[in-house]
């Protein structure tokens, strides 16, 4: 399961009410297995800057890849951009059984398969002068 998050900012507060009337319009893609558009409660004294999270689940990449295709994504990112401020999104892999956090390759590559890991730079080596 993806779980896909994204923070806005209105450009304007008075504009706060027709952005996430805007996002709401998200639901009718009828993809993600779960989707909430919801104020900011600001409860974080730090985290008092973000008006609007989005929250998303989607069963895999692929359903959010069509998720973003849908046409209604692009008339909702067509009413929303000029609104917004600041848009920040994280897609992440839910936790369930046998997951491990820190392995970040492709699920859909079988383990015990040659995948293509990441390329590890030496040490760096400051030189004496």
């Amino acid at each position: 399961m993806i779980r896909h998050i994204v923070f806005f900012t209105a450009r304007d507060p008075a504009d706060i009410d027709s952005i996430m009337a805007s996002l709401r319009e998200l639901a009718d893609t009828a993809i993600p297995a779960v989707f909430e558009v919801a104020p900011n409660i600001g409860s974080d004294p730090l985290g008092d800057h973000v008006d609007i999270v989005v929250y998303a689940e989607f069963a895999g990449e692929a359903e959010l890849a069509a998720y973003r295709a849908h046409p209604v994504y692009a008339e909702v990112t067509r009413k929303v951009r000029p609104l917004r401020e600041m848009r920040l999104a994280a897609d992440i892999r839910s936790a369930g059984p046998g997951f491990d956090a820190t392995d970040r390759r492709d699920p859909a590559v079988p383990r015990g398969t040659a995948a293509p890991g990441p390329t590890l730079l030496p040490p760096l080596v400051e030189e004496s002068r």
